[in-house]
């Protein structure tokens, strides 16, 4: 089984609402994050590859559109996006398509799997999720 990262960088703006008063957080503010998408899966033989990088970055893509440069607070699910939270909601979205054709081979069977997302505020602090 070998294991491929893809790894996207997004710019957001949020403010964490359930901080106590006076808490930084509570304020409007900006991360630069760094997200990494991490897949497993077999080697096809007859390509050398898993899956080709850019059908990773094309599954995120939608999820991406959603987040970069965008306020995290006005995003349907993201009223409270802590890190922790952000992190389970791009899971979410990513899920969904990691689960269309582009991923099945000729036999209906499944190439990659998603199997873990890491979401970096910056150098030192970063969440991991594994899905639900």
């Amino acid at each position: 089984m070998h294991k491929l990262v893809q790894i996207v960088r997004f710019e957001s703006a949020r403010k964490l609402p359930k901080v106590p008063e006076g808490h930084p957080c509570g304020n409007v503010y900006g991360l630069a994050f760094k997200l990494e998408v991490h897949v497993e899966g077999k080697v096809d033989p007859e390509t050398g590859f898993v899956i080709d990088f850019g059908h990773i970055e094309s599954a995120i893509k939608p999820t991406y559109d959603l987040i970069d440069h965008n306020y995290l607070n006005d995003i349907k699910g993201l009223e409270n996006p802590t890190s922790e939270v952000l992190v389970e909601w791009i899971w979410n979205n990513l899920y969904r398509h990691f689960n269309n054709e582009w991923n099945f081979d000729k036999n209906q069977n499944k190439i990659c799997n998603l199997v873990k997302l890491v979401l970096w505020e910056n150098e030192v602090s970063r969440v991991e999720f594994k899905g639900n």
